[in-house]
């Protein structure tokens, strides 16, 4: 990432806000709407940068990460084989018995309303008592 001054100095937030500045294509703006709506769910979310250069949400624990390839922004889920996903949003890393993705490609519309429920039931994971 390219960026002026000492990554440092800088808050997980600015680096986020560099991320999608550098992107500068349909990516930075999926991962900036993403990122909104991920607020707009919890205002309390806290964002953190992690693993040198990607951007996580938590809340209580781990939400999710946005990692950005070349053709898919992809948001995966800490805990998402444990959540419920009625609108069948994940579509990708289906395999593994923990973590779940939603792969967003070019021009894709984003269920919000679905998608702000699931990470509202990520973070009720988080909180519950049951939680590990």
């Amino acid at each position: 990432m390219t960026t002026t001054g000492s990554q440092e100095s800088k808050s997980p937030s600015e680096l986020i806000d560099g991320r999608i500045r550098e992107l500068g294509d349909w990516r930075g703006d999926m991962l900036a709407r993403l990122r909104a709506l991920i607020h707009k769910a919890d205002p309390a979310v806290v964002e953190t940068w992690k693993w040198r250069g990607v951007p996580v949400w938590e809340h209580d624990g781990m939400i999710c990460t946005g990692e950005t390839y070349k053709s898919v922004v992809k948001l995966t889920f800490a805990k998402g084989a444990a959540l419920p996903d009625p609108s069948k949003l994940f579509n990708s890393s289906l395999e593994g018995n923990t973590r779940r993705a939603i792969d967003f490609q070019q021009g894709e519309e984003v269920n919000e309303e679905a998608f702000k429920a699931l990470v509202l039931a990520a973070i009720a994971l988080n909180t519950s008592k049951g939680r590990k």
